[in-house]
Order: structure tokens, then C-alpha cells, then sequence
């Protein structure tokens, strides 16, 4: 079952959405800052699309956690977040690099193997819309603002 994914505009597919799982990281384990980013290469969809049209988007869920019990990921009181943005590469000569590949080989150790001929490189979203679902009736409006500096609850999800 897959609980995150990360969605572009297909070049290849006439515009059409092309939806892939993707591994992310927003930060050092429980130390999150909100922005994810991703260990991508252009042997891939999702980062061959970004290159074309940067528009994306990001859906991760509350289900792989543990915290919904048995109710379906679907149940609206099991949390779900789509970001929506610009899907754009990370100047791999920044601080910002170097925050993002700690961040993301810290969860995914194995990234640091990958090949290094596949020409991996360091993506993140930036985010200008958020759909956020936690409980019945809807979704909840959430600025930027308040994403980026939400109080978390012992879940590490917004309540």
C-alpha cells in the first residue's frame, strides 16, 4: 500500500498527472522543518517531468506511523497532507545541499549507495498550496506559514 507519493505533469504523457512513490525527508530524524526533499535521477519520471514543468505535488499519510489503528488510510481521521508547488532542483553547491542530503541519508541510508553513473541529485518542493485532511468535514485551510511552524502533537502530525 503505498502512503506517499510524489505527482508531476508528464512531458511524455501529453500533460497528463504521473503519480510515483517517492522517499523524503524534511530534516534529522524528529527534527523536521516541513520542506521535503528528494534523492532523484533523470532515469526517473518524476525528476524528467520537474525538469520540464516544475509543477508537483506531494501526498504523504498518517497510516504508516501506526496512529490510525485498523481504519482504512482513507478514513478522514486518519491525517493525510498534500503539498502542492514547484518541484525544482537544490544548488548542489549550497548549504541547503548539504542540509537536504544529511536529512535524507540519515532516513535512507541506502541512498548513499546508489549508483553514482545514474547522476542522482537533490530535489525539493517548494510548496505554495497545502490540502489538509485530520477529521470529518473537510479540509482543513492551512497557510504556509502555519505548516512551516505547526505545534505537533505526540503523533508528529498536526491536530
Amino acid at each position: 500500500m503505498i502512503h506517499r507519493s510524489c505527482s508531476t505533469i508528464s512531458g511524455d504523457l501529453g500533460g497528463a498527472p504521473f503519480g510515483n512513490v517517492a522517499s523524503f525527508s524534511d530534516g534529522l530524524p524528529n527534527e523536521g522543518r516541513g520542506i521535503p526533499y528528494f534523492y532523484l535521477t533523470t532515469l526517473d519520471p518524476t525528476a524528467k517531468n520537474a525538469l520540464k514543468d516544475e509543477r508537483a505535488s506531494f501526498t504523504a499519510s498518517e497510516y504508516p506511523i501506526g496512529t490510525c489503528g485498523k481504519k482504512d488510510p482513507m478514513n478522514p481521521s486518519c491525517a493525510k497532507i498534500t503539498l502542492t508547488g514547484k518541484l525544482k532542483p537544490v544548488d548542489p553547491k549550497s548549504e541547503e545541499a548539504e542540509y537536504a542530503e544529511t536529512a535524507l541519508f540519515s532516513k535512507h541510508p541506502e541512498m548513499k549507495d546508489w549508483p553514482k553513473g545514474h547522476n542522482f541529485q537533490l530535489y525539493k518542493l517548494e510548496i505554495k498550496d497545502i490540502f489538509l485532511i485530520d477529521w470529518f468535514g473537510g479540509p482543513k485551510p492551512l497557510t504556509l506559514e502555519q505548516y512551516l511552524h505547526a505545534k505537533m502533537n505526540k503523533f508528529n502530525f498536526i491536530r
